[in-house]
């Protein structure tokens, strides 16, 4: 009997014990159970972010696609207004020369008329003067023979 109590309170020691097991192993279940809802939380969060930087790394590279089109662009038409300035640039220089090389005939032209006028008026001048020494030559003379009639008569 002594035997038998002793077993049986051993039998009860161990049925505690294995209560308080199993007590511990459905708590650390429960634990475990948590955790892994936790992991399968953060898996799913780790996916959505990863889903998202997928976006923003795709809308980064059409943005930066973008950009690099627009200053494509940008560059093509800075040359090309580059190129019609030093086509009007060209133009304008051509247009000066022509512009100056006109002014200079023009200048000739005035000076080769000027000296002509000059000529001319010479000219005129001295035949003004021939003429009026001719009339007052032709005046003496008619005075003089108004005179020898006057003393004729």
């Amino acid at each position: 009997q002594e035997e038998k109590k002793q077993l049986t309170l051993k039998v009860e020691e161990l049925e505690r014990k294995l209560e308080t097991t199993s007590a511990q192993n459905i708590e650390f279940l429960q634990v475990i159970a948590k955790r892994e809802e936790s992991i399968h939380q953060c898996q799913l969060r780790l996916e959505e972010k990863t889903r998202e930087c997928s976006s923003l790394a795709r809308q980064l590279e059409m943005a930066i696609e973008d950009a690099k089109r627009q200053v494509e662009q940008t560059r093509e038409r800075a040359v090309s207004k580059e190129r019609a300035a030093q086509s009007k640039m060209l133009d304008l220089e051509t247009q000066l020369s022509r512009n100056k090389t006109e002014l200079n005939q023009l200048r000739r032209s005035k000076d080769d008329a000027e000296r002509r006028y000059e000529s001319r008026l010479q000219d005129l001048k001295d035949r003004l003067e021939q003429s009026e020494s001719t009339n007052r030559s032709m005046n003496n003379y008619v005075q003089f023979l108004k005179s020898s009639y006057d003393n004729v008569f």
